[in-house]
């Protein structure tokens, strides 16, 4: 009523140019081209900073993008620190980074000395619950996938520590060996689906949090290594210390604790004692705890029944909350995360109404005062004198 007659509409406008800066552990179409797809199609000019981790698809996108793409819009800046810093000096209409939370601070830090909003894709300690009440076979290869599949836990989302009962850890350890060696053979080192670790730095860090001395005496399966292919065979942790770095950092590779509770419901208040992950998973049948766990885990996103998989459902924003980032994207969410949603009210020049201009006699004020309350008996009986 305050408003009548009018239309109103949310207009999406571009933000102007934005920084992207990519990761290399999926670096091509996923964590480079997806963030670019989404700013360009909101119409921003857009740099790409891609990971000198992964320097060959860095020149790759580099040389592609400069033969393809209109270099007034879209421009790919190669490098490492001393480029990147560069970069975070200039002023930007909206950064997005892909990476850990120690770099998202630096960020963060670089964004707000000109109020730049930011997108940060970061990272944390993924956690899988596992009930008893549940088809094991089909729970153990789908957490196989999501952990060891494809780059070998190299991803943000990978499952990095599961609980589950003392009496049921048992037959979940057995069942991850059993479908661990149709997967990779006896040798999963000598296994060509079996990925390597990114370089030697990321190698030895992970060597570092298996050969831990509180770590090392608890390994129940896998363990072995192979330094020249940069391979670590799948290996599960039983019971690790809470205190153990295993515990406490993100581990993105290859090995993966297992955590026992006593009650499968007291694993809730576990994943609730630490940072808010960016994803959650649950294997379970039962409808109670399945409730549970979707309003009391806190996530960036979670999948029942299965590892990773929201991560590529174009109809759901991908993104963290907490310690694992800020912001989200993917389909028509990335379109969002690089628009201003600009709100735009339109009127023509009837029904212009006495009460809202001075002087405010009486009957103005109390025509306004039920007007905003709602009280349509008050607005009329201050319009006619009722």
């Amino acid at each position: 009523m305050v408003t009548y007659p009018s239309s109103a509409q949310i207009v999406s406008e571009p933000l102007g140019v934005v920084l992207v800066i990519s990761t290399w552990n999926y670096p091509f179409s996923t964590l480079s081209l997806g963030p670019v797809i989404g700013a360009i199609a909101a119409g921003n000019a857009v740099v790409l900073k891609p990971s000198e981790v992964s320097p060959a698809t860095s020149s790759l996108l580099s040389k592609l993008l400069g033969e393809y793409m209109d270099t007034s819009a879209v421009r790919v800046v190669e490098g490492s620190v001393l480029e990147t810093t560069a970069l975070l000096e200039q002023k930007w209409d909206k950064i997005f980074y892909t990476g850990n939370g120690k770099v998202g601070r630096v960020i963060l830090a670089a964004a707000a000395k000109h109020l730049t909003p930011v997108v940060l894709e970061l990272g944390g300690k993924s956690p899988v619950v596992v009930d008893s009440n549940i088809n094991l076979k089909v729970a153990a290869r789908r957490m196989i996938s999501g952990k060891w599949g494809g780059n070998s836990g190299q991803t943000c989302v990978s499952p990095d520590y599961v609980i589950t009962t003392k009496e049921y850890a048992s037959k979940l350890v057995d069942a991850l060996s059993c479908e661990i060696e149709n997967f990779y053979g006896k040798d999963p080192l000598q296994s060509n689906d079996l990925s390597s670790i990114v370089n030697s730095r990321h190698f030895d860090r992970l060597i570092n949090l298996l050969d831990d001395e509180t770590v090392s005496g608890k390994i129940v399966l896998g363990g072995q290594r192979d330094k020249v292919k940069l391979k670590i065979a799948p290996t599960v942790v039983l019971d690790a210390p809470k205190d153990s770095p295993i515990m406490n950092e993100e581990i993105f590779g290859p090995l993966l604790p297992i955590i026992t509770v006593n009650k499968i419901e007291d694993s809730i208040r576990l994943i609730s004692s630490k940072e808010k992950p960016l994803a959650a998973y649950l294997f379970s049948n039962d409808k109670k705890l399945k409730e549970e766990f979707i309003t009391s885990v806190s996530a960036g996103g979670m999948v029942i029944n299965d590892t990773n998989l929201h991560l590529v459902e174009p109809n759901l924003p991908f993104g963290g909350v907490g310690e694992s980032g800020t912001g989200s994207y993917h389909g028509r969410f990335s379109f969002d995360a690089f628009s201003h949603k600009k709100a735009v009210l339109q009127r023509g020049f009837t029904g212009d109404i006495a009460a809202r201009y001075p002087p405010y006699a009486n009957w103005k004020i109390d025509f306004l005062k039920s007007l905003f309350s709602g009280n349509l008996i008050g607005v009329l009986r201050a319009l006619f004198g009722w």
